[in-house]
């Protein structure tokens, strides 16, 4: 598996941060267009929960980021993106490695950003299903991602055309 140094460096960084460290799950794979995340999450002491699986706070906290992270790196820095919302549907309980692939189809984002061209902001559903080494389903997680502009439309617009004036003015002036 490879990525750019930046990913790499990314999913070491995330795989130390405190609240990801401590949910168990391991981030393997970042791709260098940030449309495909791995992860896997063991079943060890410390994920294991008082029923003797794994426990559902560690599924869940294990996957929580990915989508929105992977959606803002896409659509660049003049849009928010946040988690807005979430469901998660135990199918069995995880007693070995579980597994998740989280993937950004191709056109999603241009979909996004064609839906923002006429509205403020958009909601998009994501599914990820974790699942063990021989494929069995143990969880399906749906994210709801918000995605908006971080100033309106017309505010970037008045501002791109300020700065350009200042710069003409700075031009004609000398």
């Amino acid at each position: 598996m490879s990525g750019t140094f930046t990913t790499k460096l990314f999913r070491h960084a995330i795989n130390l941060y405190p609240a990801h460290f401590g949910s168990g799950g391991r981030v393997k794979y970042i791709a260098p267009d940030w449309r495909e995340v791995r992860m896997e999450l063991p079943f060890n002491w410390r994920t294991k929960g008082s029923s003797g699986a794994i426990f559902g706070g560690s599924i869940y906290a294990a996957i929580d980021p990915f989508f929105a992270m992977m959606v803002a790196k896409n659509v660049g820095s003049e849009y928010v993106v946040w988690d807005k919302a979430a469901s998660i549907r135990y199918r069995r309980p995880g007693r070995g490695k579980l597994h998740a692939r989280f993937i950004l189809e191709d056109g999603e984002v241009e979909e996004i950003l064609l839906a923002l061209e006429n509205k403020r902001s958009v909601d998009r559903v994501y599914t990820v299903e974790l699942v063990d080494g021989e494929g069995e389903v143990h969880a399906i997680v749906e994210k709801t991602v918000y995605v908006g502009w971080r100033s309106p439309p017309e505010e970037l617009e008045r501002r791109n055309m300020e700065k350009r004036g200042i710069r003409n003015t700075e031009k004609e002036a000398r």
